[in-house]
């Protein structure tokens, strides 16, 4: 099976090609591999039964887990490296006050061995037909088109705004906190079901309401 992938414009023009757009492919993954899969696989390769093959994964996260929280880097041979990154849960400056308590984990981060790769070895790679991309909007046009919509609808839901303005879901959800952090659009139901309705004084209103 091959991996699929498709192209995205670089955010910046590339100075070794005098300026013009450059592209790079981005993987769109084939689905998932369970940890039931990776069991039943590596029993089939090993003297294990599928339940050693369990007992030494769930080991495996807790030791490794153990480690992580230590500070410590994690090596498995041929699998790669493990090391924990961290963050901050706010802006901290020098005058911040208790700084220390304001850390927590960001991601384990991974690098993989060359073993893993050679593992992996020369793939087979197909460019998915078709576009999957946003498309391309200026926030003028979304505004025009938040002005139309309102004239004829009491409200809008994500897939809405994905709808009217062609764009992917994570696209579209951050034009929607843009929106609502300019004060243009506001959530009128719970933060995780969002309903957004104009803020007063933004895009027309409504005339002939429909669903």
């Amino acid at each position: 099976m091959a991996i699929l992938f498709d192209w995205y414009e670089d955010p910046k023009p590339s100075a070794r090609e005098g300026g013009e757009k450059t592209l790079h492919p981005r993987i769109k993954q084939n689905g998932t591999a369970s940890t039931n899969t990776l069991r039943d696989r590596i029993q089939r390769r090993c003297s294990l039964t599928r339940t050693d093959v369990s007992a030494v994964l769930d080991a495996l996260s807790q030791v490794m887990g153990e480690e992580l929280a230590d500070g410590r880097r994690v090596h498995l041979d041929g699998i790669g490296y493990f090391h924990p990154t961290l963050t901050t849960t706010e802006p901290v400056t020098e005058d911040t006050k208790r700084k220390n308590t304001k850390v927590k984990l960001k991601a384990i981060t991974f690098r993989a061995d060359q073993a893993l790769k050679n593992e992996v070895g020369k793939i087979k790679a197909k460019c998915l037909e078709g576009n999957f991309h946003s498309d391309k909007i200026t926030n003028e046009e979304i505004d025009r088109r938040l002005t139309r919509y309102f004239t004829t609808h009491a409200f809008m839901r994500r897939k809405d705004f994905q709808a009217l303005c062609g764009l992917l879901v994570s696209t579209a959800n951050h034009h929607l906190r843009r929106l609502c952090s300019e004060g243009k659009l506001k959530n009128a139901a719970l933060p995780k079901q969002p309903i957004y309705v104009p803020a007063n004084g933004y895009y027309a209103e409504n005339k002939e309401i429909t669903e």
